[in-house]
């Protein structure tokens, strides 16, 4: 009976998923920026990375919605619920972090979107987290059932 390692999430998972962290944990940094020095690109450039960061969220929440049903029937469905919910969070808070970087001036970031920001980032890394800390699961290649 052989056996193969199955992984929590796909490596091409990873790397979508390298891109909301990245992007929202800048767009954090940014926001940080901009409220030190009062030059509004800095804004800018935030309000550009969050919304790139959404782009790559969306697919990512995709992907994870296909990978809760996938695990279904496994020992991981718990982690895999946690696991979309983590993601669905990042994705709506980034959401309305984008709306709020829409607007103009200092309402932009303030308070509000400097939270917002410090949540969406926070999210993302524990998804990033949660994703790659998972142990491997053993597949029988003969049955096609996960252990």
């Amino acid at each position: 009976m052989a056996a193969a390692r199955m992984n929590f999430a796909h490596p091409l998972h990873g790397l979508l998923l390298a891109f909301p962290i990245a992007l929202f944990a800048s767009a954090l940094a940014f926001d940080i920026t901009y409220l030190n020095t009062e030059v509004v690109q800095w804004s800018h450039f935030s309000a550009w990375l969050i919304a790139g960061a959404e782009v790559f969220g969306g697919l990512v929440l995709l992907w994870v919605i296909v990978d809760f049903i996938r695990f279904r029937n496994t020992s991981l469905r718990r982690r895999a619920l946690v696991y979309l919910v983590l993601v669905a969070a990042m994705w709506v808070g980034g959401l309305l972090n984008s709306f709020q970087h829409s607007r103009d001036g200092w309402s932009s970031v303030g308070a509000f979107g400097l939270v917002l920001s410090i949540l969406t980032a926070v999210l993302a890394l524990a998804a990033g987290w949660l994703a790659y800390s998972a142990p491997a699961l053993t597949r029988s290649t003969e049955k096609g059932d996960v252990k």
